[in-house]
């Protein structure tokens, strides 16, 4: 009699291992490229974006300092403390380049970098009113502590990049002396003026009629002065990816012993 033999599994049938085909290996290497590739191009796209914001920020503040330096001055042409002591002939009198009463100047320049704006204050002790360079009155306050200021804006020959500065030269009447020009904000290719005056006598108060260049300016126009356009020129930042090579940036700036009601 035959004894049955316990069951035994089957084995298996062996499977045979293979490796990646040429044409798998360059598939795969394919797409592991085309997003590196994307990855690249993304943190290149951020970096540039980045970089440019940064500019874009840097030339902003360089607008608005030039802008709020300039602004102070010349709302402040013409001011004199203690007009129940002083009068506008004794506070403002002749000294080059201006005229009896005049607090506004200004040079035509024939191109780049521009004009030329000159503007004189007297200030004492205690009216806190400050110069272009950012200082104000240091004598104590008290009588004989008035300083005439006279400030002179005008940009630098180009260097070559084309980039001229803004610069400031302040004359001290306490001293008499002019300080060199100081550097205040670079990053300009120019600068353009324009002065509002009244030149129609019927208009009422100071209202301004007309705006005209410095080398347009009469005599008398430069004592009715009642506001300066001021034209900025700065080197875009970005002139490489834009066809605009500059940017302008312009304000009316009101004087402020001229504008307002007139009595």
């Amino acid at each position: 009699m035959r004894v049955p033999t316990a069951d035994r599994p089957t084995p298996a049938p062996r499977v045979r291992q293979r490796g990646l085909t040429l044409v798998e290996m360059m598939v795969t290497i394919l797409i592991a490229l085309f997003l590196l590739a994307g990855v690249g191009y993304m943190l290149q796209h951020t970096r540039d974006t980045y970089t440019s914001e940064s500019q874009l920020a840097a030339l902003q503040d360089s607008q608005r300092l030039a802008m709020t330096l300039i602004t102070d001055v010349v709302q402040s042409a013409g001011y004199f403390p203690n007009p129940t002591q002083n009068t506008i002939d004794t506070a403002l009198p002749v000294a080059a380049p201006f005229a009896q009463d005049q607090s506004i100047s200004g040079v035509q320049g024939a191109s780049a970098p521009g004009d030329t704006l000159t503007v004189r204050y007297v200030t004492t002790g205690s009216d806190g009113i400050l110069n272009c360079l950012g200082t104000s009155n240091t004598l104590a306050a008290g009588p004989g502590t008035n300083i005439t200021y006279t400030n002179q804006f005008s940009l630098t020959a180009a260097d070559a990049s084309g980039s001229s500065t803004l610069q400031c030269a302040l004359t001290d009447s306490s001293t008499g002396k002019t300080s060199p020009p100081q550097a205040l904000v670079s990053g300009l290719t120019n600068m353009q003026i324009w002065f509002g005056v009244k030149r129609n006598p019927a208009g009422a108060g100071n209202n301004v009629d007309t705006y005209l260049r410095p080398g347009e300016m009469l005599a008398a126009d430069w004592t009715s002065i009642t506001s300066v356009r001021i034209r900025l020129t700065f080197l875009n930042p970005l002139a490489a990816k834009t066809a605009a090579k500059t940017i302008d940036l312009e304000r009316v700036i009101a004087v402020m012993n001229r504008a307002g009601v007139s009595s």
